[in-house]
């Protein structure tokens, strides 16, 4: 479809002025927490890696005791501006924790150019473990160790944190998955994943190979390996990572029908630590605004709870 300039106009002063009043309401945030834009160069991508990063108010860089961290990945496309402007997060993690019902914690919003994964376009999930991890853990006063770990998404993002958690449960004490795109056998035709970059072969075509290699029931049976009892043993040395998941109803991509199979396969590894909530409303931040409180309420009876032992 042919677009004029006078559209191409509209389209990016339309942009610019959502970017603004997001920034725009961050400074009203700043009252109760600190959110900023970062970046540091990453060795694995050979260039700066983004992120956004939300501090508690009366954050301390020298306490005793490290913060929880939250890892939230953007969907599709998207940068690491999205949770903090479109999301509501500076909002929803002042009021949890106003109220008591999460502690103060760190939010970290990292950017990527790829689904999270290592992909045709950028080496995305090795940066994320190589050196967005041991980046923000030496430069913020936030934990290292699983119990104070925890990883988010929504769509694509939520396909990436999934797949962070059955990878390394070793790693996050919880996860969610808002509206993820771990669709099963292959995403659907109107899918941005048929799209994107990080799925397109030297000849411009999705990699279906590459999708199942890296798509989360590819990764069901080790974890399950990995968090079930030997035998003669009560628990597992890695705990299972709880799982939050969400859909909107009448999303266009059918997210409601894989997250069910989703909690299905998950709840045949741990049975009792899968959470299926269900919202009015398509594959839009009116869903993962609406959905992110019992997210993070889910995630932190987990995250930050060192004795919280899943057997």
């Amino acid at each position: 479809m042919f677009i004029t300039p006078l559209a191409s106009l509209f389209r990016l002063v339309w942009r610019c002025l959502i970017t603004l009043t997001g920034w725009l309401a961050l400074s009203s945030y700043a009252m109760a927490s600190d959110i900023s834009r970062e970046q540091f160069f990453s060795p694995t991508l050979g260039y700066s890696y983004p992120y956004t990063i939300y501090l508690p108010d009366g954050y301390d860089k020298d306490a005793s005791a490290p913060y929880p961290v939250i890892y939230l990945l953007h969907g599709s496309f998207g940068n690491e501006l999205d949770w903090a402007t479109r999301g509501n997060l500076p909002l929803v993690a002042n009021r949890l924790i106003s109220a008591g019902h999460i502690p103060p914690a760190v939010f970290v919003m990292p950017g990527s150019r790829s689904w999270w994964v290592d992909g045709y376009n950028e080496p995305a999930r090795s940066a994320f473990f190589n050196d967005l991890l041991p980046h923000i853990e030496s430069t913020y006063n936030v934990g290292n160790t699983r119990h104070l770990r925890g990883v988010a998404g929504l769509s694509a993002g939520g396909f990436g944190a999934l797949n962070f958690a059955l990878e390394r449960p070793d790693m996050f004490a919880a996860v969610a998955a808002l509206s993820p795109a771990s669709y099963v056998p292959a995403p659907p035709a109107n899918s941005s994943a048929n799209r994107h970059p990080a799925f397109l072969n030297e000849q411009g075509q999705f990699d279906q190979s590459l999708w199942e290699r890296l798509n989360y029931n590819a990764h069901l049976e080790e974890y399950r390996i990995h968090v079930t009892p030997r035998p003669n043993s009560a628990t597992s040395d890695i705990p299972p990572v709880p799982l939050y998941i969400s859909a909107g109803r009448s999303d266009v991509y059918d997210a409601e029908f894989h997250a069910r199979l989703l909690r299905q396969a998950m709840e045949r590894i741990q049975p009792g630590y899968v959470r299926l909530d269900l919202y009015p409303g398509g594959h839009t931040w009116r869903v993962w605004r609406a959905s992110l409180p019992a997210a993070l309420n889910f995630m932190f009876q987990y995250v930050g709870h060192p004795k919280v032992l899943v057997e």
